[in-house]
């Protein structure tokens, strides 16, 4: 079997009956015990929950009852979101043995949807502190190779959907912990407009920032994810209360026509990315140009406003959320993660709210100039993975953030791959698109996918 199907491929052999969703799973499980003690993309492999969720969807599917594209699909859980008798650690000490007595909304949602959960993945520790070394769990390494590292904080989602040990699963994204991870494990990861899909039953890192996405190893499987993961709820005080429609209805419209900025400053001139990531971003508007799409230029304020304002609120509701444990069981967390959030005391109530003042401007000057736009493209990580040993601790202050901006404004955003840069680590690009117009960011990414290779290449895990 192939251990590289994905979710939009699966799904029509499971209908057709030339796929077993038992079979699938059992491959996939195989596929993790062979190779996750080199990757540690797993915290918690839920062998038996996923086998019974398996047969229940082969059961349905050989009864005509199929629940649609997700049923009988492997998918696993970055170990932030709760899941119910299932241990949710955020991959901290303080939570090592937490088992949550209620699924989160979109676990929820995906179990309605027939998918098959595996387990909990890795992350950095409560979504921001990592590469971390001194947690009770290691964190995840890049299956494109080992000795690099995947990005945060979904660092397990991405690792695992490169490797094949899933077809899809959660990721959370306060200042970039989607795309990141995707951007240098290869994959494509979407941070969905804020409110889109429910935050409930997640731990959270920064209200004003925390957003709910998923990861696949396409735009198209990213689109199928989102549609069981998106819609209102009354008890997520940021949830968007409209319609949901459907994310793959353009996916077969192409480019021609798309109104296309490219925000070259921002990883030209204010965080010049490596020339394989430059280059990538070259080739895809070159692609995009031959599929019709009109490409132009765009200006913003410079990246740091975005990165500033985003670094104050992150650091401050951070602080705010893990303030009592940080005076209580402050050497139980890790260094990384206690550090970064131990700012958050130093921010003052002023500082914080001509933050938020700023952040309103910015989020219309970006409304501004996407008016007569379809879509952004920038970069979303620096360059290809760097090594895991050679992260620096304050990596997230030296220099601003290529993903934070769209955080910041709430916008949807995604990491698409376009090829591969210096030792053969993946390089992306990053689309942006206005707020709820996640069809037209998943037509702008299948269009490029479509057009180019990359997707017939997988790491190689020996």
């Amino acid at each position: 079997m192939d251990p590289f199907l994905t979710i939009a491929e699966a799904a029509k052999l499971i209908a057709a009956h030339k796929l077993s969703p038992v079979e699938l799973t059992q491959a996939c499980l195989a596929r993790i015990r062979k190779y996750d003690d080199k990757l540690h993309s797993f915290l918690l492999l839920t062998e038996e929950r996923a086998l019974a969720d398996a047969r229940a969807a082969e059961a349905r599917v050989m009864a005509g009852a199929a629940k649609g594209p997700l049923d009988g699909i492997p998918i696993a859980h970055k170990d932030i979101y709760n899941t119910a008798g299932i241990r949710t650690t955020g991959h901290s000490k303080l939570l090592e043995h937490n088992v949550p007595s209620a699924d989160s909304v979109v676990v929820q949602k995906w179990d309605a949807a027939g998918t098959v959960m595996l387990g909990k993945l890795a992350t950095h520790e409560f979504a921001m502190g990592g590469p971390s070394f001194d947690l009770p769990w290691p964190p995840a390494r890049n299956p494109w190779n080992t000795e690099h590292f995947t990005a945060g904080s979904s660092s397990g989602t991405g690792a695992a959907v490169a490797a094949g040990f899933i077809l899809g699963g959660t990721g959370s994204d306060t200042g970039g912990s989607i795309r990141g991870p995707a951007a240098l494990c290869g994959i494509a990861g979407v941070k969905p407009t804020y409110g889109l899909s429910s935050r409930r039953g997640v731990l959270p890192l920064s209200f004003t920032l925390d957003h709910t996405g998923p990861m696949a190893w396409t735009v198209e499987d990213c689109a199928l994810l989102l549609q069981a993961m998106a819609g209102y709820d009354r008890e997520d005080p940021a949830s968007a209360d409209r319609l949901v429609p459907d994310f793959t209805a353009d996916l077969s419209k192409g480019a021609k026509g798309l109104r296309i900025g490219v925000v070259r400053h921002f990883y030209e001139t204010d965080h010049p990315v490596s020339p394989g990531v430059k280059a990538g971003i070259d080739a895809a508007l070159d692609v995009y140009n031959q599929l019709g799409a009109e490409i132009r230029d765009v200006t913003l304020s410079p990246m740091i406003e975005y990165h500033a304002a985003g670094t104050v609120i992150i650091t401050a509701e951070a602080y705010a959320v893990h303030e009592p444990w940080l005076k209580t069981r402050f050497n139980d967390y890790g260094e990384l993660f206690r550090d970064r959030i131990a700012l958050g005391a130093f921010i003052s109530a002023a500082e914080y709210v001509q933050t938020i003042r700023r952040r309103r401007i910015l989020c219309l000057e970006l409304k501004a100039a996407m008016a007569d736009l379809d879509i952004l493209v920038s970069a979303s990580q620096p360059g290809e993975a760097p090594r895991i040993d050679s992260v620096p601790k304050w990596g997230n202050l030296e220099k601003p953030s290529l993903t934070m901006p769209f955080n910041l404004t709430g916008f949807p955003a995604m990491s698409v791959c376009t090829g591969f840069g210096a030792g053969g680590l993946p390089v992306h690009m990053q689309l942006i698109a206005k707020p709820f117009a996640e069809p037209t960011l998943f037509r702008a990414g299948h269009a490029y996918e479509s057009a180019t290779q990359w997707r017939a290449t997988r790491p190689h895990l020996g």
